[in-house]
């Protein structure tokens, strides 16, 4: 009769260590809201520190380049002698992402193709008044992608 009251408490203790493990917003960061971020981004220049495309550390395509979060929502990026224009917002979760009751910190670049790749609705995993931390899982291929802005 012990051994079965100590399987029993063990089973409990397991499925609420896998479904604590297993909620929805595990990676929303508790501590970032919409005016926050928004605020945050658009005080100053930023550069890339760190661009990790499924697995592939592409920091280097971004280096030199100083990138102006405007409060129109135009987002400027300039160095190496090139000026790239796209767009930029921050909005609620949506029903295509992969984690709920979150933000989207959303960019848009048309050209070049190296810019291209920062194109997407990225979650937030931490905002600092000096660092942006974003990170997005690819519906398609499954990989993920890292992206963090650091004010210069």
């Amino acid at each position: 009769m012990k051994k079965i009251k100590i399987i029993s408490v063990l089973a409990l203790l397991f499925v609420l260590n896998v479904a604590s493990m297993c909620s929805d917003d595990d990676d929303a960061p508790t501590n970032v809201n919409q005016t926050q971020v928004i605020n945050t981004v658009i005080s100053g220049t930023w550069r890339i520190t760190n661009y990790v495309d499924s697995g592939v550390n592409e920091t280097t395509n971004f280096t030199g380049y100083n990138f102006t979060f405007a409060s129109n929502n135009v987002l400027t990026a300039v160095g190496n002698g090139l000026t790239t224009s796209g767009t930029w917002s921050v909005t609620d979760s949506n029903s295509n992402d992969d984690t709920l009751n979150d933000l989207d910190f959303n960019i848009a670049f048309t050209a070049p193709a190296n810019f291209l790749d920062l194109t997407d609705d990225w979650d937030i995993v931490s905002r600092t008044d000096t660092k942006i931390q974003l990170i997005d899982v690819s519906g398609g291929n499954g990989g993920t992608d890292y992206l963090t802005f650091e004010k210069n």
